[in-house]
C-alpha cells in the first residue's frame, strides 16, 4: 500500500467520523437520538464520500466554472501537456480553461486516467509558455504522485461537512433540532459550538496533508523539465496576480490551486489555515536546486 493510499484511509476516516460526531450531536447528544443521528451522519459521510471519489473531477471543475478546451482551439496547450506526459509515462489528461481573471492553475481527478488540468484564462495571459511548462509540470507532477485524489476528495469531504453543519446551526437557532426540550440551552450552546468548530476540524485535516504534497510537486515538476527555473519565475507571477485579483470558488478547493487563490485577502491567523507553503520558500528552493537532492 503506498504511502499517499494511506493518508488517504487517515483523511476520510478522520473526515468521517466527522459526520458522526455532527450527526449525533443533531440528535440531542445523547441517548437514542444521538445514536440515531450518529447513524444517519455516518450514511451521509459515506454518500459524499463515495461521490466526492468518483466525481472529485467534476466536483473540482464546476467550482472553478471551467470549460473543456478542444486541440484546434489550443494546440500549444495541447502540445504542451502532451509532451510532458509522454516524457513522465502519464496518459494525456483532459484540458480546461476557467475563465477567471486570477492567474492560476489546479489537477484534479482520482487517477492518472480520469486526471483534468486547468488553466484559468488570467495565468494563459499572464505566464509565457516556458513559465506555464514549470506550471503544467508541476500539476502533472500532482497526477503522478497521485496527488490529486487526496486533495479532491478531502476537498468534497470537506464541503459536505460544512454543508451539514450549516443546516444544524439554522435548526439550533429555530429549535428545530438538537434537543432542546431536554437538554435546554445548555445543549443548544454545545450544539452551535459544533456546528462551527466541526468545518474548522474538517480544513485543519484537509491542510494537514496539503503542504508538503505542494513541495513534493515543486520538486517533481522541475525534474520532470530538467530545471526549477521556469516554474519559479512563474510563481513569483502568480503569487502578484492572486494579490490583485480576487477568485470566488469554495474554500475546501482551494488546496487544489498552485497557489492559495485567497492569498490577497487579509485574513486573521492566516499562517494557522494556509494549505499551500510560501511562496517565497518555494522559489528558494526551485533556484537553490534542492528539487535534484530528493
Amino acid at each position: 500500500m503506498s504511502r499517499n493510499t494511506v493518508k488517504t484511509f487517515v483523511l476520510l476516516s478522520a473526515l468521517g467520523a466527522l459526520f458522526v460526531v455532527i450527526g449525533a450531536a443533531i440528535g440531542g447528544g445523547t441517548g437514542a437520538g444521538a445514536v440515531a443521528g450518529a447513524g444517519i451522519g455516518l450514511v451521509i459521510g459515506l454518500v459524499i464520500t463515495g461521490v466526492s471519489y468518483w466525481k472529485s473531477d467534476a466536483l473540482a471543475i464546476r467550482a472553478a466554472g471551467a470549460q473543456p478546451v478542444s486541440e484546434q482551439q489550443m494546440p500549444q496547450y495541447y502540445q504542451v501537456v502532451r509532451e510532458l506526459t509522454q516524457r513522465g509515462g502519464l496518459p494525456m489528461p483532459r484540458l480546461y480553461v476557467s475563465p477567471a481573471a486570477q492567474p492560476n492553475a489546479f489537477a484534479t481527478g482520482r487517477d492518472p486516467a480520469h486526471a483534468a488540468v486547468c488553466c484559468t484564462q488570467g495565468i494563459l495571459q499572464v505566464l509565457d509558455w516556458d513559465e506555464l511548462s514549470g506550471v503544467l509540470a508541476h500539476e502533472l507532477s500532482h497526477v503522478r504522485n497521485r496527488d490529486i485524489l487526496i486533495g479532491s476528495v478531502a476537498a468534497a469531504v470537506a464541503m459536505g461537512i460544512t454543508f451539514i453543519a450549516r443546516i444544524a446551526m439554522w435548526g439550533a437557532m429555530f429549535g428545530g433540532i438538537g434537543g432542546r426540550d431536554e437538554e435546554g440551552e445548555g445543549g443548544l450552546l454545545g450544539l452551535l459550538a459544533m456546528t462551527i468548530l466541526a468545518p474548522i476540524a474538517a480544513m485543519l485535516l484537509q491542510l494537514a496533508l496539503s503542504r508538503s504534497r505542494e513541495y513534493e510537486a515543486d520538486r517533481s515538476g522541475a525534474r520532470l523539465l530538467g530545471s526549477g527555473e521556469p516554474l519559479a519565475r512563474a510563481l513569483e507571477k502568480i503569487d502578484r496576480g492572486v494579490r490583485a485579483a480576487p477568485m470566488n470558488v469554495p474554500q475546501p478547493v482551494s488546496s487544489l490551486f498552485i497557489v492559495n487563490p485567497f492569498t490577497g485577502r487579509q485574513v486573521s491567523f492566516a499562517r494557522w489555515f494556509n494549505d499551500h507553503p510560501p511562496t517565497p520558500e518555494r522559489i528558494h528552493r526551485l533556484r537553490s536546486g534542492d528539487w535534484q537532492h530528493f
